[in-house]
């Protein structure tokens, strides 16, 4: 089984941040910094570690902002480094970001600016998001300079950063409710050399469209006009959980109409399923329109809730072109176990 995120985080990564720190300035007291970050880290899970080695840091860098992120930019690996040799890199850069989002408000430019050379060394994704929302035009003037910036790491920061609904990071409720600053942004980075930063779009655009789903639609039709094969992907993946959900705006921007389709046969293995085992069926559909069909397939499980009702989940199957009147026969098997996201019930579902 796999380290749990929380022991990047451990007494040697400690001792590395605290050693690269003393290296470069002899007033840094490092056995202080060590003892404060590394009281009761194993009772901690990975945010609170993280947490305490901020707080330690806070309270044994110096006082002024601008001495202080002289000092932890110097202790920073180089940014194309390897992965062995001196210098902080990877996950110890996360606390010392988090310094920056804690002390750099009253010196915001210059944070920003420390901010996207930290990222070259670990994504500070989650340290930038209290910058947007004390003053999201700023912010965003830095955001839509980082979008040329060489280093890809930057422009993927210019992206992940401003996403609305970033997982385990505060939510940016100013572009929840209205997305219109990102479009520039998220419209420069489209066509990204990385893979990264496209993804980072192509994941924000599927933050967006939980709460304006017509507009990601739009943006889908207006991107894919002339689309490139690697912008082509990225509007599927954006689109990933309109088409789940069967958002008839986003199925036509992408070349699905409505379905001439008829299910004539679904036939499960067992109406019984054992915790453990898997779901089998067989489906048989019949295409009914007079000429070819591109259909995307995906199929809905009713789980049973605790409470005796159930709540649908949908689940991508195929994507496939049916010639006029064509048949075809397609199975599945659906496992079902133990998931982090899910708590199976006994019952009919």
């Amino acid at each position: 089984m796999p380290e749990p995120f929380k022991t990047f985080f451990n007494p040697g990564t400690i001792a590395m941040i605290g050693a690269n720190l003393a290296a470069h300035s002899p007033a840094f007291d490092r056995a202080r910094f060590e003892a404060l970050a590394g009281e009761g880290l194993e009772a901690l899970e990975l945010k609170a570690r993280a947490a305490q080695i901020t707080r330690a840091l806070d309270a044994c860098l110096p006082p002024d902002f601008g001495p202080a992120c002289d000092l932890m930019l110097a202790a920073l690996a180089p940014a194309d480094a390897a992965e062995e040799g001196p210098g902080i890199r990877g996950w110890a850069v996360m606390p010392m970001a988090d310094l920056v989002a804690l002390r750099g408000q009253g010196d915001f430019d210059r944070a920003m600016e420390v901010l996207a050379e930290m990222t070259r060394r670990f994504s500070a994704e989650f340290a930038v998001r209290p910058f947007i929302l004390a003053d999201p035009e700023r912010a965003m003037g830095h955001m839509m300079r980082w979008t040329g910036h060489a280093d890809w790491r930057v422009r993927r920061l210019a992206s992940e950063g401003s996403r609305p609904r970033l997982p385990w990071g505060m939510r940016l409720a100013p572009f929840v409710a209205d997305p219109a600053p990102l479009m520039p942004l998220l419209g420069r980075l489209r066509d990204d050399a990385s893979e990264d930063v496209r993804r980072s779009v192509a994941n924000s655009l599927n933050d967006i469209a939980k709460d304006h789903p017509d507009l990601v639609a739009g943006i889908a039709r207006d991107w894919l006009a002339g689309a490139p094969p690697e912008r082509r992907r990225l509007v599927r993946h954006a689109c990933r959980s309109l088409v789940k959900a069967g958002h008839r705006p986003t199925l036509e921007a992408l070349g699905f109409g409505e379905a001439a389709l008829r299910l004539e046969r679904l036939d499960l293995a067992s109406p019984v399923v054992a915790f453990g085992e898997a779901l089998e069926f067989v489906a048989r559909l019949r295409s009914e329109d007079g000429g070819p069909q591109e259909i995307v397939l995906d199929y809905a499980i009713h789980h049973r809730k605790a409470n005796g009702g159930t709540s649908a989940k949908v689940f991508k199957w195929r994507q496939l072109s049916l010639a006029p009147g064509e048949t075809l026969e397609l199975a599945r098997r659906h496992p079902i176990r133990r998931i982090t996201t899910r708590v199976y019930h006994d019952g009919a579902h």
